[in-house]
């Protein structure tokens, strides 16, 4: 056997092995799977997990824009007419929530937490100074208070609104934004303080918010199922609320927003707890997005999150007293934040009922600026950018014994609206691409196996196809003609027989001498 015969057989054996094992490892999927149990295993809020670390202390910045909407025609709403507001902001504050008194519970199935949240102003990313800046909005305390009296007399609801004239208090108040943020002394709350001193005179919209947690949580840490990696178990000792109408509205579902499970499909629903909504709420996918050169899905609140229950009867539980439902769009909860009636929604109505957007003068949804949304890494559940973005507003509407209220129309007027965003940091982001780069390798290991093989066998059919030519080429020049000349009869004697072919006649010579 010749060396190119050898070269030729042990291709074929070669590319015949690569084949058949790289097609066996795709169909049995076993690097893929074997990648997946480790994102399983090494995904969890675990001390030793790679992810522990940035769950404990977020490396991405968080940022809050707050923007505010600013009363331009108070005395005409007061007296029938329709709202004009005007939009100003944005005033930025740079959010750091570490995670606190982090305690394992229950084999490490478990871990408690708290999540305080520190604001520092940012005036590069802001419009101007708060502590300078005026806004015309709502008295909130003002409204809460008449909000309070309205299941008492008329003679007293009548002898408040007199006190309040002689204070000077008016249906909308001009303050500082640093003062509606942060907390003013309020002289109805003042008053009310003296007479019940668990309610506090002093009156923000994020005030006692600066350095303090939103409640005690404890998480699921993933090790039992990689799914509930994250996941809220308990927030403040409950695993469900009270407040709402039904079971399935006072579920506790999710997580914080902050994790979610790796190999995250465009299929299913994610859930977060939103403690300051007093509710969970469920985001579904959009579309495939990219950043910073990393491939995530984009998740976002669908429109039967905020609808009404006629259209969504699953949010009849949202609605309290049970019936008592406002339109799409809008959430009322004040039936956890005591006082004033206070409802949400997106920005600028954004998805809500357009009667809520028509009431008012100066506002502008879209898409682009109010969409909520989160963009997740869907191998590791990573979230690599983040805009949350609510709105609160406060339901104005005649209330008798005050008459400030006479003439004014019930409307669900703006007050602010917040956009809370967070995009992953370049130095995670290069982790993360580069983390993303092995899984790819390794997990399509074996169409690299069938590759080679495919490179073999193109190369053994070229060389078969050559050492067939060469071998052709040999055969035709195996015999070659002498002569073209006819063979004629030669004339030879009689008693010589025939020769067949031709020889070399040989004539005897003398010998020669020494």
């Amino acid at each position: 056997m010749t060396r190119r015969s050898c070269a030729i057989y042990a291709t074929g054996i070669v590319c015949a092995h690569l084949l058949i094992v790289g097609i066996a490892l795709v169909v049995a999927q076993v690097f893929q799977t074997m990648i997946h149990s480790r994102l399983k295993k090494e995904l969890t809020l675990t001390e030793k997990s790679p992810v522990f670390e940035s769950w404990k202390n977020p490396p991405p910045p968080v940022y809050m824009e707050y923007y505010f909407f600013n009363v331009t025609n108070p005395e005409e709403f007061l007296a029938g007419g329709k709202a004009s507001v005007k939009q100003i902001g944005p005033y930025t504050y740079r959010e750091y929530r570490p995670r606190e008194n982090v305690t394992f519970l229950e084999n490490g199935t478990k871990v408690y937490a708290l999540n305080p949240k520190t604001f520092v102003f940012v005036p590069e990313k802001s419009a101007g100074n708060p502590e300078v800046d005026i806004v015309r909005t709502v008295n909130i305390p003002f409204v809460a208070a008449m909000n309070e009296l309205s299941s008492y007399s008329f003679f007293l609801r009548t002898v408040v609104s007199m006190y309040m004239n002689s204070l000077g208090v008016e249906l909308f108040m001009t303050r500082t934004v640093h003062e509606i943020l942060w907390g003013f002394k309020d002289p109805v709350l003042t008053k009310i303080h003296s007479l019940k001193p668990d309610v506090d005179e002093y009156f923000g919209l994020m005030w006692k918010k600066n350095g303090t947690h939103e409640g005690e949580f404890v998480f699921h840490t993933g090790e039992q199922n990689y799914l509930d990696y994250g996941k809220i178990d308990t927030w403040n000792g409950l695993r469900k609320m009270s407040w709402w109408s039904s079971n399935q509205s006072n579920m506790i579902n999710g997580t914080d927003g902050a994790v979610f499970h790796p190999l995250i499909n465009r299929n299913e629903l994610l859930y977060i707890f939103a403690a300051d909504l007093c509710r969970s709420i469920h985001l579904a996918y959009v579309e495939d997005v990219e950043v910073k050169g990393i491939q995530a899905y984009r998740f976002a609140p669908p429109n039967d999150v905020l609808m009404n229950p006629k259209v969504n009867p699953a949010n009849a539980g949202f609605c309290v007293p049970a019936g008592d439902c406002l339109g799409t769009g809008v959430l009322k909860v004040s039936v956890c934040r005591e006082g004033a009636p206070i409802v949400v929604s997106f920005p600028h109505f954004y998805q809500a009922d357009p009667k809520y957007i028509n009431a008012v003068d100066g506002l502008n949804p879209n898409k682009e600026e109010h969409e909520t949304y989160l963009d997740l890494q869907p191998t590791t559940g990573v979230p690599i950018r983040a805009c949350k973005r609510a709105q609160l507003n406060i339901i104005l509407k005649r209330v008798q014994g005050f008459p400030k209220t006479k003439f004014i129309n019930e409307t669900i007027f703006p007050i602010m609206f917040v956009n809370e965003t967070a995009t992953i940091d370049e130095d995670s982001a290069a982790q993360m691409r580069t983390l993303l780069l092995l899984v790819t390798l390794v997990s399509n290991f074996p169409l690299l196996i069938v590759g080679m093989g495919i490179i073999l066998l193109l190369v053994l059919v070229v060389l078969f196809c050559r050492n067939r030519q060469k071998k052709t080429a040999k055969d035709e020049t195996a015999y070659t003609q002498v002569s073209d000349k006819p063979e004629e009869p030669s004339e030879t004697p009689a008693n010589q027989p025939m020769r067949n072919g031709s020889y070399i006649a040989m004539s005897p010579v003398e010998a020669q001498k020494c």
